[in-house]
């Protein structure tokens, strides 16, 4: 069966190392405990947000991306694009870009998911269907699923 691909945004990573929210981190190292059976990948959006952590997490974070070694999606002008549109159609804050790019990539690089923590702006059914509108308008028919890694972790498998 083929792999289902995945754009992990930051706060997946973050998640690994969230002493301060026990259930959630749990939660995420289920998920990555299964990571084989995905296909994942991040964009440089996801590597500028960990460059900004503090030395000592950052340098943890570049570990677990060492480790796991996901495919680094390249930026262009398509995905800028898009990502200028759902801000324009007020899906996300003018102030919160990188969770614009988040879901442009995933568009264009056609994800099966965009796994993420973050509730308010990606994790969220309105938000979800304010952007397949948007990307159905813009000819990207593929569903992307803007899920937690809650929603993929298979039970079974343990």
């Amino acid at each position: 069966m083929k792999k289902l691909k995945l754009y992990l945004d930051t706060s997946i990573w973050n998640f690994i190392f969230a002493d301060d929210a026990p259930e959630k981190k749990e939660i995420t190292l289920r998920f990555f405990e299964q990571i084989q059976f995905f296909a994942i990948f991040i964009s440089g959006i996801v590597l500028e947000e960990i460059a900004q952590a503090d030395t000592e997490k950052r340098m943890k974070l570049e570990n677990v991306l060492f480790k796991y070694k996901p495919a680094v999606l390249e930026v262009n002008s398509e995905v800028m694009r898009l990502s200028k549109l759902y801000i324009e159609r007020g899906v996300i804050p003018m102030k919160k870009d990188d969770d614009a790019q988040h879901i442009a990539f995933s568009t264009y690089y056609e994800m099966d998911i965009l796994l993420s923590w973050n509730y308010k702006h990606l994790a969220n059914v309105f938000k979800k269907r304010k952007i397949q509108i948007i990307n159905l308008e813009e000819g990207y028919d593929k569903p992307l699923e803007l899920i937690t890694p809650m929603e993929v972790i298979n039970e079974d498998s343990n």
